[in-house]
């Protein structure tokens, strides 16, 4: 592909130019520049380089700035940041980047310290001391050092892989290229939010209306928007700051607690939030929340809330973590700002599993920098208990700052004529019974249903887009829009069809699919294919059985350790075959809710010819073997009665970390049970059926720790 031919205009400087000339070479660049981005973007075969490129894009742009009457709607000058960018390679964390466990009442943070006294087994005068900080609102980021070099920069991502943005980071003052001071691991990762304060972000968002550039929604997006860039002369032309506050592998510690982590970061070359504090006590917690919530509105970044960590390194790892989140830290958020609208109408949606839940279709209003204009009404008997209607005033809160809810109706308000009549079908073309759930001792439950199962056109969908989620297959470039598209079309009718697409091609031609390339479509098929190897975890959880989220995916996974036995056991819970199901209730986590689910997905014909389909299209990873060098590596462990030198919880994590399954209940597969004062039935179960009995001393010298 040749690029347009050069115009004797191409040579004059922009500030020689008359109106005309300017005309001509703007359109000629505007040609020159689509051709490139065809050839960039489409077929991934650029014919010049980056730094031509961008000479181009800044001579456009310069035109545009002195003649602003050839800046139009489709100028290309208003895209800039919005084209695909180039991708970025994928980084994938040595320790992962986890979230934290949200607190959003006084009563929660008051519970969280509780629960870390009873986990440590700490006496009520014995110090405990928390770190306390703001939660600043931007873009989670890891830095990796090796001899005290920046090497990689990538972003949090999925938690376990993110994207590599060094050269982007490169630009940001903030970020140290070498740390200082002698103390200094070899291998170092910080992490820490990058960042825009109020005032760059109202400074750039002028800019960008000025040039005809992309307009930001908030800070956050901004600085998210600012480092996803291409060029990295973009990222550096933007006002983004950096605070570091915790750290992922480290070949040593610089020091043993939080608070000392953080003057070791000062003093390795990065910016720390000057304003933390130590705290001793849930209630100097909150009395720290409570006085930067005073302060948030003044402060120069957003903040959505208080991080508490657990100040002592060695008790954070004791305490370690539950599924994705440290049982030593936890996010205080802000209480969720409010405002009044009105309710325009009400509709449907239907989920994967068939629930309904109502949504309010709102005259769009503001609330916490975001434009509202839907909200959740959770169910049925919520819409009873608020009384309301179409046409209603009510106030809403975005719940944690993110997902909106109605709260109340504003009474002094006019009201809607009619009360909303819940629907009877579902409201997909087959218009199937809608039924309410049933819960624990034949009671309705508030969840209404759709009984149209995989009929359901809405549930299918809904199962596909789970299926491709993050957490599940995380297949890039199929989204809802794709999985809608593909759906009508019959292309993709359930999981397996996905992974047979581009078998099919030649039928589909999906390149000559509007929105499509070869480059997309390439793109698509790779991302796919990459997905072929999945993790037993994430299978579980993408088959979408009911009442099996993340957590529960995993201690299934952990508890039978592959497919092949999962599989097995699933079908034998369908045949209420009473020893599996025993085993699967005594595994961590499971209980009747979740056996029953199983049963009931797999006792369904269709499911288990939709899965039979699936496992041929993919390999299944047998889940993280655990240790098998130690002395109760594969044995299973009963806890019981009261134990004295751990809790409960420490002894369970103890169990698992040397490789040992831990059961809730007694059998003949039950290798040790470990009694503490008061044991009762449990150890009755074990004298019955043969099984070892160990003291706490007992168990402590069978694993090496006495």
């Amino acid at each position: 592909m040749k690029a347009a031919k050069p115009h004797r205009d191409s040579k004059l400087a922009v500030d020689e130019m008359t109106a005309n000339q300017a005309k001509r070479e703007h359109a000629r660049l505007e040609a020159e520049i689509k051709t490139h981005d065809e050839a960039y973007y489409q077929k991934d075969a650029p014919v010049v380089s980056d730094a031509e490129y961008d000479a181009l894009r800044q001579r456009y742009n310069a035109i545009e700035e002195r003649f602003p009457d050839l800046r139009t709607l489709d100028s290309l000058s208003r895209k800039v940041g919005a084209a695909p960018a180039r991708g970025f390679a994928k980084v994938r964390h040595a320790v992962p980047m986890l979230s934290l466990e949200n607190a959003f009442s006084d009563t929660d943070v008051t519970d969280f310290v509780g629960r870390i006294r009873r986990f440590l087994n700490l006496k009520e005068d014995e110090k405990l001391d928390f770190t306390a900080e703001p939660k600043i609102d931007g873009l989670s980021m890891s830095l990796r050092y090796e001899g005290g070099e920046l090497k990689v920069a990538a972003t949090r991502g999925d938690g376990a892989e993110g994207e590599d943005v060094t050269a982007n980071i490169r630009t940001l003052k903030d970020v140290p290229h070498k740390l200082k001071g002698r103390n200094v691991p070899e291998i170092c990762e910080v992490r820490g939010e990058v960042y825009m304060t109020k005032a760059d972000f109202l400074a750039l968002n002028k800019r960008q209306a000025e040039t005809g550039g992309q307009i930001f929604a908030n800070p956050r997006n901004s600085a998210a928007g600012s480092l996803r860039q291409k060029d990295s002369s973009i990222t550096a032309s933007r006002p983004l700051r950096f605070f570091a506050y915790a750290w992922g592998e480290m070949t040593e510690m610089p020091a043993d607690k939080q608070s000392s982590m953080i003057k070791w970061l000062g003093s390795a070359g990065f910016h720390v939030n000057p304003i933390w504090k130590l705290c001793g006590s849930a209630e100097e917690l909150l009395a720290f929340h409570h006085e930067i919530g005073l302060k948030r509105a003044t402060l120069e970044y957003d903040i959505d809330g208080v991080v508490y960590k657990t100040d002592r390194l060695d008790w954070q790892e004791r305490l370690g973590f539950v599924s994705r989140t440290p049982r030593w830290a936890i996010a205080h958020k802000f209480a969720a700002e409010r405002a009044a609208t009105v309710v325009r109408d009400i509709e449907i949606q239907v989920g994967r599993t068939g629930a309904l839940t109502p949504v309010a279709k709102l005259e769009p209003v503001t609330v916490g920098g975001v434009v509202v204009q839907n909200a959740t009404l959770h169910n049925q008997d919520e819409i009873e208990r608020l009384g309301v209607r179409i046409g209603d005033t009510v106030t809403i809160q975005r719940a944690g700052d993110v997902i909106p809810q109605v709260v109340e109706v504003v009474q002094d308000k006019p009201r809607g004529k009619k009360a909303y009549k819940f629907p009877t079908e579902c409201p997909c073309p087959l218009k199937t019974e809608v039924v309410r759930e049933v819960i624990a001792g034949g009671e309705a439950g508030a969840r209404a249903h759709c009984t149209g199962e995989f009929a359901c056109p809405f549930q299918r969908t809904q199962h596909l887009m789970h299926f491709v989620s993050r957490r599940a297959f995380d297949i890039e470039g199929l989204g809802e829009k794709q999985i809608e598209l593909f759906y009508e079309k019959e292309w993709v009718r359930e999981p397996a069809d996905i992974f047979t697409l581009q078998a099919r091609d030649k039928k589909i031609n999906l390149k000559e699919v509007e929105g499509y390339g070869e480059t997309s479509v390439r793109n698509l098929y790779q991302s796919i294919e990459a997905r072929r190897d999945i993790s037993l975890e994430r299978f579980i959880y993408a088959l979408g059985i009911r009442h099996v989220g993340e957590t529960t995916a995993i201690a299934l996974a952990r508890g039978y350790g592959s497919w092949k036995d999962f599989h097995a056991a699933a079908l034998k819970v369908v045949d209420k075959d009473e020893e599996a199901v025993a085993e699967m209730d005594a595994l961590d986590q499971i209980g009747d809710t979740v056996i029953e689910a199983i049963g009931e997905y797999f006792g369904e014909s269709h499911n288990r010819k939709l899965v039979d389909r699936l496992v041929a299209q993919v390999s299944i990873q047998d889940a993280e073997k655990p240790k098998t060098d130690t002395a109760v590596a594969g044995k299973t462990v009963v806890f019981t009665g009261s134990l004295e030198k751990m809790t409960r919880d420490e002894a369970k994590a103890m169990a698992e970390r040397l490789g040992a399954k831990v059961s809730g209940s007694v059998s003949k597969k039950t290798d040790y049970v470990v009694a503490g004062p008061g044991a009762g039935s449990k150890l009755a179960e074990a004298q019955k059926h043969g099984v070892q009995v160990l003291s706490e001393d007992d168990w402590f010298k069978l694993i090496g720790k006495s």
